[in-house]
């Protein structure tokens, strides 16, 4: 049974940092929203015999899906509701951002299922947040916490990010503590990403040499790695005192909290995603949607395939083999070696063993009962050491 993953390609504005592919409303027609609900009901139609027994957890994401109007969101949730059915008691999570909530929205989308939100926090700081283009403020953060823990939200995720512009140690801390009283279920710590094609890629157009140095015309410094990994490792530290498990490398969770959808992700499990943009994994074959909206709604209304140019990859038993490690080491519990054997028919341990000889006499992977980890100290560093799965 898969999860479901549903786009919804909307922003208000985008973000300075934003990579991921969404409208901007306010450059967007109004009636794009319109076209884009006529070819998400098609594909709803065309995929949901891909999911016969229903859908093990819901994720609605983006863009930002809390940008849409009251009347919209029932539309969404209804239409999901009707192609695929959920298990019940399963998690279904929405995201969205301060300033584009109402408590008008936030009571219905309680009313309609959605018992877990995600909300883009980023900063506590006024200041900060404008330097990456955030367009709501600490107050209407504030504000979002507080209706959807009025509304019954008792599964909240906050979302901060560390590394922005003129953001030191103080500052991340004092984001990072204003969170924790709030006691949220669940916490994801960013590292600010310079993404190529983003306005503030854009800014800092030497991305390998612009942190930690002022770039004049009052374009504030970026705090340099080293900073970084002090940001993060602080916040580790703090979060498990506060009593979050830190279950992967940016995520943090009360027990009990873990995101059961990205849990799916990340152990290998096979997945659906619907709207522009939306990527799918069934049965070793992965696909992606065309991005933009108007040309996705028109191959769906002449039913033909929404698939971008690359179309359909089966993915090879080694392709799979590294994609199993490479997410299964995010996690703190890391790889399952019993489940990797039933599923390729090796063990691991023999299929990377030169990966591991390589990094034997470092500690960096450590075998825990039936897990296979990566040693928790070298986390701020993963992504290069797993790209060794490759």
């Amino acid at each position: 049974m898969p999860s479901l993953y549903v786009h919804v390609p909307f922003c208000r504005q985008k973000c300075d940092y934003c990579a991921f592919y969404s409208h901007s409303l306010v450059e967007s027609p109004r009636d794009l929203i319109s076209v884009y609900f006529e070819g998400l009901e098609v594909e709803m139609a065309k995929r949901q015999k891909d999911a016969p027994q229903g859908v093990s957890s819901l994720f609605i994401g983006g863009g930002t899906p809390t940008v849409l109007n009251v009347n919209d969101l029932e539309r969404l949730l209804a239409m999901i509701h009707r192609y695929f059915p959920i298990v019940l008691e399963a998690e279904q999570t929405m995201e969205g951002n301060p300033g584009t909530l109402t408590y008008e929205k936030i009571k219905l989308i309680r009313s309609l299922g959605i018992n877990r939100f995600s909300l883009g926090v980023q900063s506590f700081n006024d200041q900060l947040l404008g330097t990456v283009g955030r367009i709501h403020t600490a107050g209407q953060a504030r504000e979002a916490i507080g209706g959807l823990r009025n509304a019954g939200f008792k599964n909240l995720n906050l979302d901060l990010m560390f590394g922005l512009p003129a953001q030191d140690m103080a500052l991340w801390q004092a984001s990072v503590e204003e969170a924790l009283s709030y006691s949220p279920e669940h916490l994801s710590l960013y590292g600010l990403m310079l993404e190529e094609g983003t306005p503030l890629y854009e800014r800092y157009s030497a991305p390998s040499s612009a942190r930690g140095f002022k770039l004049g015309n009052n374009i504030p410094r970026l705090p340099d790695e080293d900073q970084q990994a002090m940001m993060y490792e602080w916040a580790v530290k703090r979060l498990r005192q506060g009593g979050y498990r830190q279950y992967e490398t940016s995520n943090f969770a009360r027990p009990g909290f873990e995101c059961q959808h990205n849990l799916g992700y990340w152990r290998g499990k096979d997945y659906l995603g619907i709207g522009p943009g939306g990527v799918s994994c069934l049965n070793r074959v992965r696909w992606k949607n065309i991005e933009e909206v108007s040309t996705y709604h028109n191959l769906l209304r002449k039913e033909q395939s929404p698939l971008d140019e690359s179309g359909q990859e089966v993915l090879s038993l080694r392709e799979c083999m590294a994609e199993r490690m490479i997410l299964g080491l995010r996690l703190e519990e890391g790889v399952h070696l019993k489940a990797f054997e039933h599923d390729f028919g090796a063990d691991l341990r023999d299929i990377y063993r030169d990966v591991l000889e390589r990094y034997n006499h470092q500690d960096v992977f450590v075998v825990k009962g039936d897990y296979f980890r990566l040693n928790p100290k070298y986390s701020f560093i993963a992504n290069s050491i797993l790209q060794e799965f490759v």
